[in-house]
């Protein structure tokens, strides 16, 4: 591999990683259509903070996960 192409890799590897610490830490973001100042926000419901979308993605993974090693879910 060259040294552009490695570099780049590790980027992206660190940017995957710190985002991923983000989304396990604080699970919650800034909403980005109101920034919180619209208690009316349908996004938000006017809290300004809305789950991410690697939060999102984690759950929908851990729920179908979970759904396919449940026992009691099996068919025969």
């Amino acid at each position: 591999m060259t040294a552009p192409a490695l570099l780049l890799t590790l980027a992206g590897l660190t940017a995957g990683l710190a985002y991923t610490l983000a989304c396990w830490l604080a699970p919650f973001g800034p909403c980005a259509r109101c920034k919180g100042t619209n208690r009316l926000c349908r996004r938000c419901d006017g809290t300004g903070r809305r789950v991410r979308a690697g939060r999102r993605l984690w759950t929908y993974l851990h729920r179908l996960h979970d759904q396919g090693t449940d026992p009691q879910r099996r068919h025969p």
